[in-house]
């Protein structure tokens, strides 16, 4: 058997949220036509390589975003609340003209500590609960692939951990697009390396990609 491994991130496709809340964990957000698309395209993206174990988070785009690899391949699909969306104080507001709604006083008290943050999921913890999944998957998978579908801020926490960068970040200048595959690769146990690709990526419109608040990022992961 193979001594490497690798588990690919995998971030959700594009989110029906026409008034542009910060939806976080809320229950009730789906996929929009172009997200099940962008979850089909890296479902046949895949298909060639070595996937034995599929990892997703409870919410329900996750969910919706693993369904066509889990048929593709033949997988159950694992929930696991670890790899869930983070935490935001800020869930259920509208943030649709950006970071200028930031200065609102409604939301002062929480920004006092961009560093935890303090509006938020410690990053430390999002890392921890990631990395934990990440070696989970990782063992299951000994020697073949793993895919875990999380949300942005999550991946892009856990990857700046393992490459040992700061995790206090311009939440605009996240390399982690719609349905983008963050890779993990190991050799035994030993993290070798971090790779990144969007096969959905002609998906998403130019105008979105470097948008935070638009349907090329989500906003309730851009907004820590």
């Amino acid at each position: 058997m193979s001594d490497k491994t690798t588990v690919h991130l995998m971030r959700h496709g594009e989110v029906d949220n026409p008034t542009g809340i910060l939806y976080g964990r809320r229950e009730g957000f789906h996929l929009t036509n172009r997200g099940h698309q962008m979850a089909q395209v890296v479902a046949d993206s895949l298909a060639g390589r070595d996937i034995t174990h599929l990892r997703v988070s409870p919410l329900e785009r996750a969910q919706e975003t693993a369904a066509p690899l889990a048929k593709a391949k033949g997988l159950e699909i694992v929930t696991d609340p670890r790899v869930i969306e983070s935490l935001n104080s800020f869930e259920g507001r509208s943030f649709k003209r950006g970071v200028r709604d930031l200065v609102h006083p409604a939301v002062w008290t929480k920004l006092y500590n961009p560093a935890r943050p303090s509006w938020g999921e410690p990053y430390k913890l999002i890392a921890g609960r990631m990395m934990e999944a990440i070696e989970d998957a990782r063992q299951v998978a000994e020697g073949h692939e793993a895919v875990i579908v999380s949300h942005q801020l999550p991946i892009w926490t856990v990857r700046m951990f393992a490459e040992k960068r700061s995790m206090l970040h311009d939440p605009r200048r996240r390399q982690c697009t719609l349905c983008s595959l963050t890779s993990f690769n190991f050799t035994g146990e030993k993290l070798t390396s971090v790779t990144y690709s969007e096969p959905a990526g002609h998906l998403i419109p130019e105008k979105d990609r470097k948008d935070p608040f638009s349907s090329g990022s989500d906003p309730a992961e851009s907004a820590q």
